[in-house]
């Protein structure tokens, strides 16, 4: 798995100019710099929506609301997740095709669901236990019994002939 790359503020906006001084296409200033050629187009893009401010990361936390309104912003202006993500200064283009999915599939009240971390139904080290009827639960543990006498029997029966084996071998000596 790749790893991702951190660009300072200083070469995208370099690598912006190179691109928007004509001189060079997204794939030819993408292998000049070895960069990803998606990447060169996500920060053009920040660039002409939001000047060199585009260019620098922003994380942080989305309300339920901000959501809303970058989906429909997509529905109503019929742009894709990329150009949402460009207008509205989202780091992650992949972000807003999760939301743009999630509100499609679960609703509008799913995009106010908080949906980071570990489920809040899970417990610590534990898995679900299997409730079983207690007859089939004695009929398990009697085969488990069954089933350490006989390899119990099988190792002693495998130490006995390797015993048995070894003699044989002195005796030839």
């Amino acid at each position: 798995m790749s790893r991702k790359r951190k660009y300072t503020d200083e070469l995208k906006l370099e690598i912006v100019q190179g691109y928007l001084s004509q001189r060079y296409s997204f794939k030819n200033i993408a292998d000049q710099y070895h960069v990803c050629k998606g990447d060169v187009q996500k920060w053009v893009a920040a660039y002409r929506e939001h000047g060199i401010e585009g260019l620098t990361k922003v994380h942080g936390t989305y309300s339920g609301d901000f959501k809303l309104a970058v989906v429909e912003y997509m529905c109503n202006e019929g742009c894709s997740a990329r150009k949402a993500a460009a207008h509205f200064n989202i780091a992650s283009h992949p972000t807003v095709s999760k939301w743009e999915r999630i509100y499609l599939e679960e609703g509008l009240e799913a995009l106010y669901v908080e949906r980071r971390g570990r489920g809040g139904n899970m417990k610590k080290g534990c898995s679900p236990k299997l409730k079983l009827e207690k007859q089939t639960e004695e009929d398990l543990i009697a085969e488990v019994q069954r089933l350490r006498m006989e390899n119990e029997y099988l190792k002693k029966l495998n130490a006995l002939v390797q015993e048995r084996e070894r003699s044989a071998k002195k005796t030839k000596l």
